[in-house]
Parts: C-alpha cells; structure tokens; sequence
C-alpha cells in the first residue's frame, strides 16, 4: 500500500482524503472567521493580488479549483460578468455548500461542482484561468492534480496557486511558535478543534517549497512559471501559462 503525509503522520494514500474531508467538513462553518482570525485579515490582500495578477477580464471562463467558501469565485465572477462564467469547485461538499450559500445571497448565479482536483470533470482547453488557493497541499497527487488543471486551460491560459510556503528563514521561531502553539489554541476556542488546526500547521511545514512548486509545475507542462513571495514567504503565489 502507497504511503503519503497527513501533517507529520505518516497514512495510506487512500486514507488521506477521507482524513482531510473530516477536518474542513469539521472547520466548515468557523472557516473564514478563522480565517480573519490566523491571518490578521491579510488572506484578504493575498487573494486581491491573486485576482490583479490572473488579468481576468470580461467573457472570460475561470475555474476555482479547492473554492471552498467562494472568496476568489465571488471576485472572479465581477471580473468577468455577465458574458464570461466562473465554476466554483471543492472536494469537500460542506465547505462547497458554504460557497455556494454565500454566491446566492451575493446574487451570483454561477455553478458549483463537487469534485476532485485531481480528476476534473471538465473538458481540455475549456477555461482561460484555472486557480487553487490554500488547497493544493491537502492533495495527495499534487502532480496529478497540478497536469489536470493544465489540461483543462486553453493555450495562453494561466494557472494560479496561492498557498503557504516557506518562510524567510529569521522568522522560522517565530512562524514556528505561532503555528504550534497559537494556531490550535485559537482553533480550539473559535472552531472548537484545536486538531484540525494542527493538521493546517503540519501540512504548510510539509508543502513544497517555492523552487520546488514551481518546478512541479514545469513538469506538468506549464510555461513561463514565476513566483510572488508575500509577506516574507508565508505565502507565496505561483503563476503558470499553459503553451
């Protein structure tokens, strides 16, 4: 049986998802306070660089892959308005049900899928932006799902991924002590599962690193590939074009 990492713990990779599907279907409803909360409110600053650096304009088809609460769909959606379409996509059928709540009272009428990354229910050459924000480290073939959202993005088409990376090495104690200390204390007051918050510090500690993500996705076949450090590499946001 194929072994991968869910946070430190070693698992079967078929055991992964179902363990990942617990924590966000148990976080759901606490997710974008928590947010705020883990942030400072800076999750919002990455995700509106995000969106300025995917150029989307009107007409255009995007998909969010790993969308979760809809933050980047619902500004995706008024880049391209009326002509264009957005797909808000998630594993996860409660974290898409708190996405797709919230595009309703938004007054977006855009569709919603539960799916997998790394099995996308889309055709080739479909989309002319395809993003995943905060999700590809909870993927077990990060590979796998990083050549599906490839394959689905027309020629000149980009991929977006913002993610935790690796930080600026004079802050790691400091990172460190508020990701092992603070973090599942604050999950465990807000969101009631200080565990499922400790799986979130584990998993950044076990994502590639900003070289090593933007060479996975030069193997998957995407062009041009560059990264933006944010915030001294808490977050870094790698962007892709597909040749």
């Amino acid at each position: 049986m194929s072994k991968t990492h869910f946070g430190f713990e070693t698992v079967d990779e078929k055991d992964k998802a179902k363990r990942v599907a617990e924590v966000f279907t148990s976080v759901a409803s606490k997710y974008d306070i928590m947010n705020d909360l883990m942030s400072a409110g800076l999750h919002r600053v990455w995700k509106n660089f995000t969106i300025q650096i995917s150029a989307v304009r009107a007409g255009e088809r995007v998909l969010d892959v790993a969308g979760g609460s809809a933050d980047l769909s619902r500004k995706f959606a008024k880049r391209v308005g009326p002509t264009g379409q957005v797909w808000l996509t998630d594993i996860n059928n409660a974290m898409l049900r708190v996405g797709r709540d919230r595009m309703i009272d938004d007054g977006l009428a855009m569709p919603a899928a539960q799916c997998d990354a790394e099995h996308l229910p889309f055709p080739d050459n479909y989309f002319d932006c395809v993003s995943i924000a905060f999700g590809l480290r909870n993927v077990t073939h990060k590979d796998v799902a990083l050549a599906e959202m490839r394959r689905v993005l027309k020629p000149g088409g980009r991929l977006l991924v913002l993610e935790f990376s690796k930080v600026w090495k004079p802050l790691q104690s400091l990172y460190d002590a508020y990701s092992f200390k603070l973090l599942p204390r604050m999950g465990e007051l807000i969101a009631k599962d200080g565990d499922s918050y400790r799986y979130l510090a584990e998993s950044i500690r076990m994502h590639p690193s900003q070289e090593e993500l933007k060479q996975m996705m030069e193997q998957a076949g995407l062009s041009r590939v560059e990264y933006f450090n944010l915030n001294a590499g808490v977050v870094a946001l790698h962007r892709g074009y597909k040749i």
